[in-house]
């Protein structure tokens, strides 16, 4: 939606969070405070009560469309619509169930490298609209996309990266289908100009890049290979030269809770993937690491989400240890099959008692792995909460002689 469409409307700011915050900031300096009213299911149950009212409705990407009202007179758009449509510079999105932060970051440490007038915005940097009265042409902005900034919008950047989709947000979403044509958003209105790179191993993936008008440049890869192959693309369609792509992807620092190497203790390495809230993203770490993790916990919040391809891999790996959190470390113990190699398995609802268990039953020159292939909450506040506590206890206890 262009700027000007908005004067002399009456808007309404739906959600009042970090991107909502920045809307109405955004808006007050575009002069069109007077026209803003905000409503915020944290503060009000009936916030939508008189929705119908407004002409304007600018979404949070938190609030569902499926908790608004089927008929709704107003354009309801997005601080990233607004965004898309208004940014005078280049856009790099980037988006994928699993793997857009580290990609999103690689992208920006590559371009910043190369001396590019490059900002960090949306999911993972700030939001975008902070940033829109200091763009001009020679500005490239490096925006990772959730499927919800993803849905309704009626825009795509220039450069769009498709790492990956995966069930994921089943439950702010009516269907799996309305979560992959969310995703499949940051292609679907790109132009010949304009470049996708996609993950051309990944079958959903490959279904909506063959749509796709823009230049297809495929790319295969695991975990940070996968991430590492599309940020090195997307230098080069910016002109980065190799060298100092090379020079970037060196000093790269990757983020914490993502196959995160927590360190060798007792000949134990530790891993960390505490991100890791899906079946897929456990599988593709394990993938990673080979036979030698030995000892894997897993489990937490339960989404309903299917472990049957998860319990087929774990059926075919070297473990022989698998710590399990609530709620669904008894589904994926029931996804195995009996042919495993698995002969111990722990239930727990504490880290602390989960690391121990791990120190007394991996061997020497094996690897313990935390990708819990759950969400974390219940027991933990979040992921970082969960991969904190882990890497806490490994430290703690790396020197106690432990006995289970």
């Amino acid at each position: 939606m262009k700027l000007k469409e908005l004067k002399n409307k009456k808007i309404l700011i739906l959600g009042f969070g970090r991107e909502g915050k920045s809307t109405f900031n955004f808006l007050k300096k575009q002069g069109l405070v007077k026209q803003i009213t905000v409503a915020d299911p944290k503060k009000n149950q009936d916030y939508i009560k008189n929705i119908a009212q407004y002409e304007v409705i600018i979404k949070s990407p938190g609030i569902p469309f499926k908790s608004l009202p089927k008929k709704i007179p107003g354009r309801i758009t997005s601080q990233t619509e607004i965004f898309l449509e208004n940014c005078p510079g280049k856009i790099i999105g980037v988006t994928g169930t699993k793997g857009k932060s580290t990609t999103a970051s690689l992208v920006y440490h590559i371009l910043k490298t190369a001396g590019k007038k490059v900002f960090l915005v949306g999911n993972i940097g700030k939001p975008a609209l902070m940033f829109l009265t200091k763009a001009d042409a020679k500005s490239i902005f490096v925006y990772e996309l959730s499927s919800f900034q993803l849905t309704n919008i009626k825009k795509s950047p220039q450069i769009s990266i498709l790492l990956n989709v995966y069930p994921e947000h089943l439950d702010y979403y009516r269907s799996f289908k309305e979560y992959a044509a969310a995703k499949a958003n940051i292609t679907k209105y790109q132009s010949k100009s304009d470049y996708l790179i996609y993950n051309s191993e990944n079958q959903i993936v490959k279904k909506i890049a063959r749509n796709s008008k823009a230049k297809k440049i495929p790319i295969k890869g695991k975990y940070y290979q996968l991430d590492t192959l599309a940020a090195r693309r997307a230098g080069e369609i910016v002109k980065v030269p190799e060298i100092k792509i090379n020079k970037a992807l060196k000093t790269f620092k990757f983020l914490p809770h993502r196959l995160e190497y927590v360190g060798r203790y007792k000949e134990i390495e530790f891993y960390n993937d505490s991100l890791s809230t899906i079946p897929e993203s456990a599988i593709e770490a394990l993938d990673f690491l080979g036979n030698n993790v030995e000892t894997l916990i897993a489990g937490g919040f339960d989404r309903g989400l299917d472990f049957k391809k998860l319990g087929k891999r774990l059926a075919k790996s070297k473990i022989k240890t698998l710590i399990l959190f609530p709620d669904t470390g008894k589904k994926i113990q029931r996804a195995i099959p009996k042919s495993s190699n698995i002969v111990r398995y722990f239930l727990t609802k504490n880290m602390a008692e989960a690391v121990k268990f791990a120190y007394a039953n991996t061997d020497k020159g094996k690897i313990c792995l935390l990708s819990p292939a759950s969400p974390s909450f219940g027991i933990f506040k979040d992921y970082a909460d969960r991969g904190d506590s882990f890497k806490k206890f490994v430290k703690r206890y790396k020197n106690a002689n432990i006995k289970i």
